[in-house]
């Protein structure tokens, strides 16, 4: 009998040092954008995800961040996620942050092995429709497509032009912008005269692109890149061919080019990306962000990036509280619980009033920094556009667009 009891008593002092399931942290995984034509971006949404997942561990419930870096290309995207899916077992990802990237991640890694991958930035409206996630459901953003962009695009341009032509990287993100573009812009009255591709990789010039592009002189060019190509073509059309009447996008809304270019050479140029509506949300996240990382800066989809695992977190926390497993069907099932209405509204910083209120059985709406997280049945959400330009060497905001009319 004393043998028994030593011998129980040894397995409670092990079994304590065993956690549960649900005692075990959130691993979450990150696929950014630290190098290649996107690596001004990637840093800073990356600061958005961390800060997310920070604030969660700090109200009691761990989040880890897992990250790694897509290069902004394909084939070192999917090595990436098949890395967090199949070596750190994440059930869910944020991320990529382009959609040429974002296509053949969902397609040959998370759909197919139901991960959770939610893009803060990744705008093709390809990923709408995406059939790899037809009926699984695994596939989230939090950024707008560009079918909203696009159209707001074709508004502006055909305000005070009569052509154009559109300079744009050659993936989903760049065809899909440049369609939906030339739809609006038509529409409206304007005539696109060259539709001209350029690769995916960043090359040393685009004088042959921009020669096609300039052939008949089009009142505006239509910069839809990233800023790696962007600041290489935008130079070369201002010196070779003494041309800088730009339009600009998410993709060019960068620092980097007005440091290559000149402030000068773009002042007044106008662009658009996909904006948040601003309010309490906002203002919340940009204090908490000044705290951590210093001054938000004026670079699209950090927000995003903070609402994508924030929902992620808090639908964990959803399906912890209901005595499941934090897989990632379970996390999925609860994505839309915790993000769309109805609900008590949640904003960002306020978790551990969200997670006090899953614990009492209640409803929560979170209401995000980027806009409110109101996923579809494909995963999308909508949110206004900004038009900004630059001014004095700086981004600045012209006015947010919040009807967008039909192509």
């Amino acid at each position: 009998m004393k043998k028994l009891f030593i011998l129980a008593a040894v397995l409670a002092f092990c079994m304590s040092f065993v956690p549960s399931i649900h005692a075990q942290p959130l691993k979450v995984g990150t696929l950014m954008t630290m190098t290649g034509p996107l690596k001004e971006f990637g840093p800073n949404i990356l600061n958005g995800a961390k800060l997310a997942a920070k604030q969660m561990t700090d109200a009691g419930f761990t989040v880890e961040v897992i990250n790694q870096d897509t290069q902004t290309s394909a084939i070192p995207g999917v090595n990436a996620a098949k890395k967090l899916v199949q070596i750190d077992k994440v059930p869910a990802i944020v991320g990529a942050i382009a959609s040429g990237v974002t296509v053949p991640v969902a397609e040959s890694v998370t759909c197919p092995n139901g991960v959770i991958l939610i893009s803060p930035s990744s705008t093709s409206p390809l990923i709408s429709v995406l059939p790899a996630d037809q009926g699984k459901d695994f596939l989230f953003r939090t950024c707008p497509s560009d079918a909203l962009q696009g159209v707001i695009a074709g508004k502006l341009c055909a305000s005070y032009n009569k052509t154009a032509s559109v300079l744009y990287v050659n993936n989903p993100y760049g065809q899909g912008l440049a369609e939906q573009f030339k739809k609006s812009f038509e529409k409206r009255g304007g005539k696109v005269l060259a539709m001209i591709p350029h690769d995916e990789k960043a090359a040393e010039s685009y004088t042959a692109e921009l020669k096609k592009a300039l052939a008949g002189n089009p009142d505006r060019l239509c910069a839809f890149s990233y800023p790696q190509h962007a600041k290489i073509y935008l130079k070369e059309a201002i010196e070779f061919f003494h041309y800088k009447h730009f339009l600009f996008c998410d993709g060019t809304k960068s620092l980097d080019i007005v440091k290559a270019v000149g402030a000068k050479n773009v002042e007044g140029q106008m662009g658009t990306v996909a904006a948040s509506p601003g309010g309490q949300a906002l203002v919340l996240f940009s204090a908490d962000y000044k705290g951590a990382y210093g001054e938000l800066p004026p670079l699209p989809y950090i927000t995003n990036a903070y609402d994508g695992m924030a929902v992620i977190g808090l639908a964990a926390y959803a399906a912890k509280v209901k005595g499941l497993p934090m897989t990632s069907k379970n996390i999925r099932d609860n994505l839309r619980v915790v993000a769309n209405p109805p609900g008590e509204v949640v904003m960002p910083g306020q978790f551990k009033k969200a997670f006090d209120l899953l614990k009492q059985g209640k409803q929560i709406n979170y209401e995000g920094a980027g806009g409110s997280v109101n996923f579809d049945k494909n995963g999308d959400v909508t949110t206004p556009i900004e038009i900004w330009k630059y001014s004095r060497g700086k981004i600045v905001t012209v006015r947010i667009e919040y009807d967008i009319p039909k192509i």
